[in-house]
């Protein structure tokens, strides 16, 4: 993930200094708030891969004598059936509901979203960790 982390703060550092030369030169706060938060998704995309980098090292993809069989055995751990998103989507949907219809009608939606993402972020909290050999 080293290569994607590089890549990406690349793209972030252009992003940043097109912001601010277009933020200079036009004095457009639209443009220059997009090309902001282009700087800051790209920004956040290459710390995820730092630190990922950091934490699990280099993989078989990055290495140049690596063989096939390296790549082999369990990726990751994919979860199977989860309610959760389906709350996620009907609190986000109240949410928007309630800016049309009410404060009332927001809040509801806010507090189911909040539990759906909670859900969602604490389903495997207490998972054991696989230990690779």
């Amino acid at each position: 993930m080293k290569i994607e982390a590089l890549l990406f703060g690349g793209v972030a550092v252009f992003f940043a200094s097109a912001a601010g030369a277009y933020g200079w030169w036009s004095a457009d706060p639209a443009g220059t708030a997009a090309l902001t938060v282009a700087f800051l998704m790209a920004a956040v995309v290459a710390f995820f891969c730092a630190v990922h980098y950091r934490r699990k090292g280099r993989r078989p993809q990055d290495r140049t004598d690596a063989e096939v069989a390296d790549g082999a055995g369990p990726l990751e751990f994919f979860p199977a059936h989860s309610p959760w998103p389906v709350i996620t989507a009907f609190g986000f949907a109240l949410a928007c509901a309630g800016v049309v219809y009410g404060l009332w009608l927001f809040l509801i939606g806010l507090g189911v979203l909040a539990r759906g993402v909670l859900g969602m972020v604490f389903q495997y909290a207490n998972r054991p960790e696989v230990q690779e050999d």
